[in-house]
C-alpha cells in the first residue's frame, strides 16, 4: 500500500519523538503492532535524523516520514535519511519544492484561508491544519473545506482519542495526526504495550467514525 491507501484505511498519523534511534524503532514497532503503519518522526531532537533513518531501515512495515521540517535543507536531509513524506508546521515554498522535486508527499501546515489558497496555487491537494485545537477546530475545518472544495486536511495539534471521531467525521479530513499515541511517560517506562493499545484504540475510533469494517 502507498501512504494514501494506508491513511484511507487507518486515518491516523502518530508522532514519534526520540533522541535515541533504538527508542524510535521500538516506538514505531509498537505503533505498527497496533495497526498504525504511517509514522511521522519529528525533527525536535538533536538525533532526529538518526532516528528517522533507523525507523526507515529497521521497521519496514512502517512508512516513515519526517515532521517539523522547517527548511529546504532539512527536507533534503530528511529524504536522504529515508523519509517517504514530509510534514511542516507551516507553509514554506522551499520545503514544498524539495518534496515535489523528489516525488514525495508533502503536508505543510496552514491555519488561515490565505495559506490554504497559497498551497492550492502551489499545486497541493492536502495540507496540515495546525494547531487544530486553537485554529478553530472542527467548525474552522468545515468553513475552509466549503471554500477549498478539492483540498484535503490533516488536523494536528490538540487531537486526542476524545475528539478524533469529530475531526474524522469531516469529509475533507484525510487523516489526523497526534502525539497522544506516544506518551512520553510510557516511552520513558519502556511500556510499549501501552502504545500498541493506544494505536489499536485509535484505529477502532477512526474506523467507526468512517464506517470502515474492521473485519
Amino acid at each position: 500500500m502507498n501512504i494514501t491507501e494506508l491513511l484511507s484505511d487507518s486515518p491516523v498519523v502518530p508522532l514519534v519523538q526520540a533522541d535515541d534511534p533504538a527508542i524510535a524503532v521500538e516506538t514505531s514497532r509498537a505503533l505498527a503492532a497496533g495497526g498504525l503503519k504511517v509514522a511521522e518522526v519529528v525533527f525536535r531532537t538533536d538525533r532526529a535524523l538518526e532516528c528517522l533513518q533507523a525507523v526507515a531501515n529497521e521497521v519496514p512495515e512502517t512508512i516513515a516520514g519526517a515532521g517539523t521540517v522547517l527548511s529546504a535543507s532539512q527536507a533534503t536531509a530528511a529524504l536522504e535519511n529515508g523519509a517517504r513524506f514530509i510534514v511542516s508546521p507551516g507553509l514554506d515554498d522551499g520545503v514544498v519544492a524539495v518534496a515535489r522535486e523528489h516525488g514525495v508527499p508533502v503536508y505543510p501546515g496552514i491555519m488561515t484561508p490565505s495559506e490554504v489558497q497559497h498551497a492550492f496555487n502551489l499545486g497541493l491537494d492536502t495540507v496540515k491544519f495546525f494547531p487544530a485545537s486553537i485554529a478553530g477546530g472542527v467548525p474552522a475545518l468545515k468553513a475552509l473545506a466549503s471554500v477549498f472544495r478539492t483540498m484535503k486536511f490533516m488536523p494536528t495539534g490538540g487531537v486526542s482519542a476524545g475528539n478524533l471521531a469529530d475531526f474524522l467525521a469531516v469529509p475533507a479530513v484525510l487523516a489526523c495526526g497526534g502525539s497522544w499515541l506516544t506518551p512520553a511517560d510510557a516511552i520513558a517506562a519502556g511500556d510499549y504495550n501501552k502504545i500498541t493499545a493506544l494505536a489499536a484504540q485509535a484505529i477502532d475510533i477512526a474506523r467507526k467514525a468512517r464506517g470502515i469494517n474492521n473485519g
